[in-house]
This record gives C-alpha cells, structure tokens and sequence, in this order.
C-alpha cells in the first residue's frame, strides 16, 4: 500500500468509514505481522502484539498527523509491544535446574515478604506495649532511664549533675528501674 492510499485511507477511517478501515487492516497487516514475528515471540504474545497495535492505531486515528506514514506508526508501535513483552519475559525463566530451584531469591518468597511484615507489626506492637509501661513508670525512673539512653550515653558523674543523685547510687536505682519495667511488661504478657 502507498502513502498517498494510506493517507486517504486513515482520513476516511477517522471520519468512519468501514471499508477504509477494513481496507487498512488488510493492506498494513502483513507490515504488522513482518514486525511482530521479527521478534520471535510465542504464538500467544505475538497474537496479543498484533492486536493491540492495531488497537493503539484505532485509538489514535484522529490524531495522527502524517497519515500517509500509518504503516511506519502502526510498524513502530508494534516494535514497542513487542520489546515491552520482550522485557517481561526476561523477568521470568523457566528452568528445572535444581540448584537455581534452591537458590534463595535476593527478593525473598512472597511467604517470606509476609513473615517479614508480620514480624514488624509484632515488633512494633511490642515497642509501642514497651513505651506505654515506661510512661506508667515513676518519674524519677522514667527521668533516670531517659538520661541513660541518651547516645553517647552520659558519665554517672554527669547522670549525677543533672538528677541530683549520688553516683553510687544510680547503678542499683537503674537496676531496680529495670525490674519494675520487666515485671510490668511481664505481668501484661508483654514478654
């Protein structure tokens, strides 16, 4: 088919015309099928190659602005369908090599992306159960674990300044701090 067939053509397509469309399909098909069997997909994607150029072109009918050139835009678009089935593919390989059956995917399962989350949601449950037994705590427990969690952690003789605590004393008042969280959380069943 020439350009100038193809121009006239495509124009009365767009301004539906049946028979320039069917005329179209069968003259620019076998351009088609050149482009989509070029690339050696399977059966099934070269048929679905093929038919969404020519859905593309009905798409864009109207608004082509080189009518003449429709079998370089239909050839081009399907040049793209095909290199984009291309693409997914190479995502997938069917193998049964065993050794690549047992290898452990960098991506992790679909089972494994699950535990992950749900592990994470556990975790920050029990963060979230952690911080509301400390916020329970005295305040002079809560103040003395605070300073002591503090990054870098401070000198006791510091711990000592801020708080007004002797020194001697802030190893046995953190132990006891401690306990009274753990048992807290234990008592919730939070450990």
């Amino acid at each position: 088919m020439d350009r100038s067939d193809a121009g006239a053509l495509v124009q009365a397509a767009a301004d539906g015309d049946a028979a320039a469309w069917k005329a179209l399909v069968e003259g620019l098909s076998p351009l088609v099928w050149s482009v989509v069997r070029a690339h050696r997909l399977s059966d099934a994607d070269a048929h679905e190659v093929y038919q969404t150029a020519w859905f593309r072109f009905a798409q864009h009918l109207g608004r082509i602005r080189e009518p003449g050139k429709a079998g370089a835009w239909l050839a081009s678009t399907a040049r793209h369908e095909c290199l984009k089935v291309i693409r997914s593919s190479q995502r997938l390989t069917l193998t049964d090599d065993p050794q690549l059956l047992d290898r452990i995917s960098e991506d992790g399962t679909p089972e494994q992306s699950l535990l992950d989350s749900e592990e994470a949601a556990a975790q920050s449950e029990r963060v979230r159960r952690l911080w509301q037994e400390f916020e329970e705590l005295g305040e002079r427990c809560r103040q003395l674990l605070r300073v002591l969690m503090a990054t870098p952690p401070p000198s006791y003789q510091d711990v000592s300044a801020a708080l007004g605590i002797a020194v001697g004393s802030i190893g046995p008042l953190r132990q006891r701090c401690l306990r009274r969280l753990r048992d807290r959380l234990e008592a919730r069943g939070a450990m």
